[in-house]
Formats: structure tokens, C-alpha cells, sequence
């Protein structure tokens, strides 16, 4: 109560210094010839550089502090002719000044409303913000085969992403691992549907359901603190123009599983009520067949497997997105405004899985090893598959408002981010003490011969080793408010302050049962009959010359009656210490002065103050009773002071200086923080929570120049430096405990690091060149990253030369494309190099993510100016996802996915 007082009085305080200092303001819109706003266009006053400002993603500005009088605003933007108006200033009162932009007249030959009117937005926006980011806009999406989030930012310099099933899943930013970096939707973070991180799955969010993509790479004060690597900010459609009627529909197919597939999009934008209210809504569907080809291993120091895995997988991908925006102009200095986004993403999936486990050497020196065969199914209801069912969503509620020179914005918003798992169930069959050898000629693609031919494939000499039924639920809620003030205080400077609230209630709440039948030989007779029972080899297995065999089926599996008297069944303690409840709550407030201290200089300094309390608690297993005991509740709390100093000097009107000094920040896996304890009795594996985490810290530093091509284009570099401290990896030791070696898995602040970084780009349509090559255009970006590891806490391995996780030396995406009129065509490539990604127990365990190399195409041709065909073709390459045990030729995981596209039409209305 006593801080909404003080709140209370904070805004009757600043009306009454409005209300006395109230003068005139111009305010208005700059949109293009068919209505489209124009984000990042400069407005000025003639003659006064200094005074002026910068549109917003929906093309809006509004210049306050004016005196009467009659100004002339011009509007510069690349790609467009400059354009002026002149207005007049009465009684201290508004006045409205709408732009409507024309193509330039140099490029009324290329396609402007193709893919440079995307490039036109995204580098408008770059060139004329203080901060260093890139920018997508749709327009560019659209081009580039992309169907998630995920892959379209795999195109900015600085940035790699980890795959999974062949898309996208999480990013790396400027040479740092997801959890160090923030994704949010129109600046709310997005929660996790995953138990164990806090980084979000990008596979979750089409790609065409975002009106751009902001990278920033600087985070200043007003932005939340924990973005070490970078935010990534989703901004959603809103406030359209006018009346807007767009989308796609497809299909595609699949080479690697031979399967068709679904796309299709729809938006709808129009104004009502005299343009006071607007809306937006939007729709997006995907259904894709794929699968993969995988092996895995495990390797000791002498280079012999020990561990050896062929799998098959089989999904279903049915991927919606739903978004919806309202905004009602009350007046002129008074707007409110509702977004919501909704996305869910269901995979239904099957496993076949043929291991060869714990391969080693017997009494008389013969090699032999434990033969399964796993099914992992579901029930009819979940099509007979494993049914991962993730969710994310969003809705806000904000106002901006404008009290003579105040203007005050709010915003109060909910997220939530599920997953749930139901009747997820595995069915293993083994067959013991196998005589085998390994055939290691290439380690890159090794393999297991087995020797006893009873052993080969599934029978009823095989035996009955595990069945098993679990349901996995997690859920992470966000509740925020922000409230923000900006005022100008002096001449060309401005002051902008405010404050934020996020609670946090993040949970796992699993269950797992074990079931046995009461007649086991009845049982393997049943399950390994011909009728009961698939073979997954195929004539053309990606990862290599493998044969699979013969598998349960999934639906044998699926409709087993478990809890009918053929069963008897337990729940097992160990399987679901991993439960947890825990809450965080975030309170910061901020101050930021942004000072015009030449025509060409600009400075950005700030504060940001926040503070951290979490509550969290779990479960701890105590394996010689087999007993699963609550924690108590623990909690801690922390807070952050992060300082920031950002420059700006126009060098030319096209040719900037950026330059930063940034303090940022990371907080730890709300699953690492908790006191659980986990024990694997198959693997000799027990897993530590660690509630004396600290938070990740970092000190940056930037550099970047630009140099903007009034025919649409880019040329920049620069260099950044981050000096972090506590960052937080598992450690692993071993024990030796009646006579068997157990690993000890547990997270802690692994040390201090340096990284190093350097950033290029070049972009242009080559409207230069004669004829047919004016058409041509070339993008290309190259980063490179180096790192190094100090203070290292990592037990045994303290005076190893080590890197840190996420790091890839070089990144380069490369992409030529050709534009006419109609005909749109592009080949595109991205490489990054191989990284650390996991601390082993010492440096032959570490886990290495491979270097990649993914080539695409992709064309449209407009069969009317709102019509086109489209074509698009992913992984022309078949690169496979890789990783790799201490030294690249030792295989730790290859999966192919195989080549697959798409095509169909694009309306726009």
C-alpha cells in the first residue's frame, strides 16, 4: 500500500510539472504508397537535426517541447525519396503531420515491394537506432525458407542454432549458450515449456507469425538485464493501416520419410469507427511427416565404444500459431492496446531403439555386451506415439499516454508455457551376455557385429527387461507490470524512468510406473510373434550401412492393458525426484538519459537496479530405502546493479559509429537452484541440484561501424569484448562405491571468461551494374568468436587450457539472390564451426557440437501484384546434426533428417 501511495504521488506530481511546462507537439505516421508503415524512419525538423526522433515499429513519432510557430518536418529514409511538410504550432496545441513515402526513383526498375521493401525496414531501423542490433522484417522472413523462429535467426551475424528433428530449437548469441541469452515477445520474456532451462524453444513460433525480428546485441537500461549474449525481441502485428487480407497456402514432402506435408497462413488487419480501433488477427498450420536416421555412442580412453546405439525415429509435427491485436485511439494523446499470441506445437513420436550396452570384456577375454531393443509408443488416443504437446502464450494490456511533455506507458501482461506428456511408454527386450565385436575402421560411423546369430533380431529367446508408463506435466507462468515515464528535461536531452514486476511459478509434476506380467514367458512369446512385431531396417539408412531389425510394434505396446490383472505395477521414487515447485520474483526499476550532444553525437547512459528472490523446493532419494523425501523450502535472493554508457556519431548521414559499455546478467536454471537428488541405478549415474548458485555476470564491450547504401544495402564490422564471471556448467566426478564406478553429476559455477568476438556484414542489391545483373543481389556475414576459461572450479581439470560452452569459432551465412519484377530466386548458405558444448569428467568426455554447413533455395513469381507461387527446398545438403566425444573422429551422436520442400501461393490484399 504504502509503495502504490508513493506511486500515486510520483503521477499527480508529474501532471502538475506537464501541466505548467505544457507546449505544442507534432505527431503522426510514415507509411508507405500502399498504406504499410515504415519503422525506423528519422523525422526532423528542417534545418535542426538536433531536434527530431525516430519511428516506431508501427511508423509512428510524436516531436513534444515545441514552441509556437511554423516548423517544416522532412522525413529521410533508405529507399525512399525525402519528403517534407510544413505545419503550424498554435496556443501551445498538437498538430498531426502524416507522411506518405514514395520509392525511390533509382530503384522504380527493382521490386521494391519485395524483398527490399523487408531490407528497407530492417536496415532503417539498424541505421538509425543507437543500439547495435539487426533487424528482420516479415517482408524477409518470407523469402528465405524458414518455417520457425529459430531458422530465420540463423541468418544475423553473430548467431548459431542447435537443432533438433531437422529444425531449429535453440540459439547461441555472439558466441554464448541459450541460457545466457533472452527471447521475448513485444519485450515480455517468454517462459520455458521445458522442466529443466529457462531458454526457449524456438521451434515453437512460426516464423510468419511476426511483423520483425529485433536483435539486440546492446541491452540499455530500460530493457530487462538478463541478456549476456543478447535479446531477441518478437514483435507481433499491430495497428494496421487500413484494411489488409494476406497469407499462404501450401504443402511439401518429405525425401528422408517419403511423407506429404501441410502449410498454410492467414492475416486479417482493418480499421474501424473512423480508424479509432484497430485489429489484427492472425493464423498459422503446419502438419509435417518427418523422422530421422540416428546413432550414438560412448567411448573410454582407449577409443573402444562401450556404448553403442542404432535409432529410428518417426514424428508427426503439427505446429499452430493464433495472434490477435486490438488498439483504440481515445484521443490524441491517449491509446490503449491488447495483444495476445498463442503457440502450440505436438509431436507425436516413435523410437525404435537397438543398443548395445555396457560392451566390455569378459573373464576369458571375449568381448560381449547386453543386446536391447526398445519401443517408445503411446496410447490410441496419442495415435499409438509418444505425444510431446508444448504450449506458449502471451497476452498483454498497455496504454501510452501523454500529459503535455510526460508521456507515460504501462503495460501489464500473462505468459505461460506448458508441456505435457501423457501415457508416454517404453517397452525394452534384451538378450544377455552377447558375444560381439567393433567394427572401429571409421570411428565417424562405427558399428557393433554380433556374433551369436539367436542375438541378431527380436525372438522368444530374447528376455523381458522393462515396461514402463510415465506423465510428465511441467508449467512456467510470468505475471508482469511495467510502468514507464519520459520527459524531456533540457534542451536535445530526454529522461526516461521507470519500474517492473515479474512473478514467476515454475513447476515439474511427473509420475512414472514400472510394470511386470504376471506371466513373463507368456508375455515375450506374445510380444515377439510375427503378428506383434515390425522391422525398421531400411534400404537407405542416412547415418550409414546399419541394420536395424525387428521391434515390438507401437501398437502392442499401446494397447496393453496395464492396470488389468496381466500387470503388476509400482510407481517408482527415483524416476520423479526430478519434481519441483519453484517461485521468482523480479523487481527493477531503471533510469536512462538520452542526450543529443552534437548534430552527430548522441549518448545513452542508464542504470538498471534488480532484485531477485526465489523460493524453491524438491525432492531428494534415498536409494538403500528406496525412499523419496521432500526438501525443505529453500531460498535466496540477490540483486544487480547494471550501469550502461552507449555513443553514437554519425560519421555521415549514412556512415555510423556505435560504440557501448554494458553490464548484464544471467540467473540459473530454476532446476539447478533446487536441493534434489536423482539416482540412476541402470546407468551409475546421481544427479545434485545446487542451492548456493550464483548468478551469471558480464561486463561488455562493442564497437561497431555501419555504412548504409541509399540503394538499399549494408557494409559494417566491429568487435565486442565480454568479461563473465560465475557462469554455471554440470560438473562430473566419479566414485567408486562397492566396486562400481558411479558418476557424480552436479551444477556449480565453473569459473570466470573471457570472450572475444568479431562481427561483419555486406548486403546490397547491385542496381550498379548493367542489364540483366542489376537484378542481382549478395548478402554475407562472418563472425568469429574466442574464448577462454579462467578461475576454473572444475574438479581435477583446474590447469587445462578450456573454453567456454557455446562458443563456435566462425559463423557464416552467405546468400545470392536475383529480384525482377516478378521472378524472385535465392540460394542460401549457413556454416558454423564446431563447439563445446558439455564439460566431461575430464577433457576425452567433453561433448562437442560439429561443425554444419546447411545450403537452401528458394523462389517466388508474382502471377499477379497480390498473387505469387512460391517454391522452397531445406537441407539440400543432408547435414546432419553432430556431436562428438574429445576429438571429432570419435561419433557421439550423427542424425540425418533428410531433404525436404515446399510450395504454394502468397496472397496480399
Amino acid at each position: 500500500m504504502k509503495k502504490m501511495k508513493q506511486l500515486a504521488l510520483l503521477l499527480v506530481t508529474l501532471v502538475s510539472i506537464s501541466t505548467y511546462a505544457q507546449s505544442g507537439f507534432i505527431h503522426g505516421r510514415v507509411t508507405d504508397s500502399k498504406n504499410f508503415p515504415l519503422p525506423g524512419a528519422a523525422v526532423y525538423v528542417q534545418g535542426q537535426t538536433e531536434t527530431g526522433t525516430i519511428t516506431n515499429v508501427d511508423g509512428f513519432y510524436r516531436l513534444k517541447n515545441l514552441s509556437d510557430g511554423s516548423y517544416t518536418l522532412e522525413v529521410n529514409y533508405i529507399g525512399f525519396e525525402k519528403a517534407s511538410i510544413t505545419v503550424e504550432i498554435k496556443g501551445g496545441n498538437g498538430t498531426e503531420a502524416n507522411f506518405v513515402l514514395k520509392e525511390g526513383i533509382e530503384l522504380q526498375e527493382i521490386k521494391i515491394n519485395g524483398q527490399l521493401q523487408g531490407q528497407t525496414k530492417a536496415l532503417n531501423q539498424q541505421k538509425n537506432s543507437i543500439n547495435v542490433t539487426n533487424i528482420i522484417a516479415a517482408d524477409q522472413v518470407e523469402r528465405f525458407p524458414d518455417s520457425n523462429i529459430g531458422d530465420a535467426l540463423k541468418r544475423i551475424p553473430g548467431i548459431n542454432v542447435q537443432y533438433d528433428q531437422g529444425e531449429a530449437r535453440f540459439g547461441n548469441i555472439r558466441g554464448t549458450a541459450p541460457e545466457l541469452n533472452s527471447v521475448t515477445i513485444n519485450g515480455d520474456r517468454v517462459p520455458s515449456a521445458e522442466a529443466e532451462t529457462r531458454s526457449i524453444q524456438l521451434d515453437l513460433i512460426p516464423a510468419d507469425m511476426v511483423q520483425s525480428i529485433e536483435v539486440n546485441k546492446v541491452v540499455t537500461a530500460d530493457m530487462e538485464g538478463d541478456a549476456i549474449g543478447g535479446s531477441v525481441n518478437l514483435v507481433t502485428r499491430s495497428k494496421p493501416g487500413g484494411r489488409r487480407i494476406s497469407g499462404s497456402l501450401g504443402s511439401g514432402y518429405n525425401f528422408l520419410t517419403q511423407k506429404p506435408m501441410a502449410i498454410g497462413s492467414i492475416v486479417y488487419g482493418e480499421r474501424f469507427f473512423n480508424d479509432k480501433l484497430g485489429m489484427v488477427i492472425s493464423g498459422s498450420y503446419f502438419n509435417h511427416q518427418l523422422g530421422s536416421d540416428n546413432i550414438e555412442a560412448e567411448w573410454d580412453e582407449n577409443g573402444n565404444m562401450v556404448d553403442f546405439q542404432v535409432r529410428t525415429y518417426e514424428v508427426q509435427r503439427e505446429r499452430q500459431s493464433y495472434s490477435a491485436s486490438f488498439d483504440y485511439a481515445i484521443n490524441e494523446n491517449h491509446t490503449l492496446e491488447f495483444k495476445g499470441i498463442y503457440n502450440r506445437r505436438k509431436d507425436w513420436e516413435n523410437r525404435y531403439r537397438l543398443q548395445y550396452k555396457d560392451i566390455e570384456l569378459d573373464d576369458d577375454g571375449n568381448m560381449v555386451a547386453e543386446i536391447r531393443r526398445q519401443t517408445k509408443s503411446g496410447t490410441e488416443d496419442n495415435k499409438y506415439a509418444r505425444l510431446e504437446d508444448q504450449s506458449t502464450m502471451n497476452f498483454s494490456l498497455g496504454g501510452e499516454h501523454h500529459f503535455g511533455i510526460v508521456t507515460a506507458d504501462w503495460k501489464a501482461s500473462y505468459s505461460k508455457a506448458k508441456e505435457e506428456r501423457p501415457n508416454e511408454r517404453y517397452l525394452t527386450m534384451r538378450y544377455k551376455d552377447v558375444s560381439v565385436s567393433q567394427d572401429l575402421k571409421d570411428t565417424e560411423k562405427p558399428n557393433v557385429i554380433v556374433n551369436d546369430a539367436d542375438a541378431r533380431n527380436l525372438n522368444s529367446n530374447w528376455g523381458f527387461k522393462e515396461l514402463s508408463e510415465e506423465f510428465q506435466y511441467t508449467d512456467d507462468i510470468d505475471k508482469n507490470f511495467r510502468m514507464d515515464f519520459e520527459l524531456p528535461v533540457m534542451t536535445n536531452s530526454n529522461l526516461k524512468f521507470g519500474f517492473r514486476y515479474k512473478g514467476k511459478e515454475k513447476k515439474r509434476e511427473n509420475e512414472f510406473y514400472e510394470y511386470e506380467p504376471t506371466d513373463e514367458d507368456g508375455f515375450i512369446i506374445d510380444a515377439t510373434s510375427s503378428a506383434n512385431t515390425v522391422d525398421k531396417t531400411k534400404d537407405n539408412f542416412r547415418a550409414g550401412d546399419y541394420i536395424a531389425g525387428n521391434f515390438v510394434s507401437k501398437e502392442f505396446v499401446g494397447k496393453l492393458d496395464l492396470t488389468g490383472s496381466n500387470f503388476e505395477g509400482e510407481s517408482v521414487p527415483e524416476e520423479i525426484a526430478g519434481n519441483f515447485e519453484a517461485t521468482e520474483n523480479v523487481t527493477a526499476g531503471y533510469v536512462r538519459w538520452d542526450q543529443t550532444i552534437t548534430s552527430r553525437l548522441k549518448a545513452v547512459a542508464g542504470l538498471r537496479y534488480e532484485k531477485t528472490n526465489i523460493e524453491y523446493s524438491g525432492f531428494s532419494y534415498d536409494a538403500d530405502n528406496d525412499e523419496l523425501t521432500p526438501t525443505d523450502k529453500e531460498s535466496s535472493d540477490y540483486a544487480n546493479f547494471l550501469p550502461s554508457i552507449l555513443l553514437k556519431y554519425d560519421i555521415s548521414e549514412n556512415t555510423k559509429l556505435k560504440t557501448a559499455w554494458t553490464n548484464t546478467m544471467a540467473r540459473p536454471k530454476y532446476y539447478d537452484l533446487v536441493p534434489y537428488v536423482i539416482y540412476s541405478m541402470d546407468d551409475l549415474e546421481v544427479s545434485y541440484g545446487n542451492p548456493d548458485l550464483n548468478a551469471t555476470k558480464s561486463m561488455n564491450l562493442d564497437l561497431m561501424i555501419e555504412h548504409y547504401f541509399t540503394s538499399i544495402g549494408l557494409v559494417s564490422g566491429g568487435v565486442y569484448y565480454k568479461a563473465i564471471t560465475d557462469f554455471i556448467e554440470s560438473q562430473t566426478t566419479y566414485e567408486d562405491v562397492n566396486g562400481e564406478r558411479w558418476e557424480n553429476i552436479q551444477p556449480i559455477n565453473v569459473g570466470d571468461a573471457d570472450l572475444f568476438g568479431f562481427e561483419a556484414a555486406f548486403q546490397r542489391q547491385l542496381t550498379f551494374l548493367p542489364g540483366f545483373f542489376k537484378h542481382l543481389g549478395f548478402y554475407a556475414n562472418y563472425s568469429y568468436n574466442y574464448s577462454k576459461v579462467s578461475n576454473i572450479k572444475l574438479e581435477d581439470r583446474e590447469d587445462e587450457d578450456i573454453k567456454l560452452p557455446g562458443t563456435p569459432e566462425h559463423t557464416i551465412n552467405a546468400s545470392l539472390f536475383y529480384e525482377s519484377k516478378k521472378l524472385t530466386l535465392r540460394a542460401s548458405l549457413n556454416y558454423a564451426s564446431d563447439f563445446l558444448d558439455e564439460y566431461g569428467g575430464e577433457a576425452f568426455e567433453d561433448r562437442y557440437y560439429d561443425k554444419a554447413l546447411y545450403m537452401d533455395l528458394s523462389g517466388s513469381y508474382d502471377i499477379t501484384s497480390n498473387l505469387k507461387f512460391f517454391a522452397e527446398v531445406n537441407n539440400l545438403l543432408d547435414q546432419p546434426l553432430r556431436y562428438y566425444q574429445g576429438e571429432s573422429k570419435y561419433t557421439m551422436q550423427a542424425e540425418y533428417y533428410g531433404i525436404k520442400m515446399q510450395g504454394g501461393i502468397r496472397f496480399n490484399f
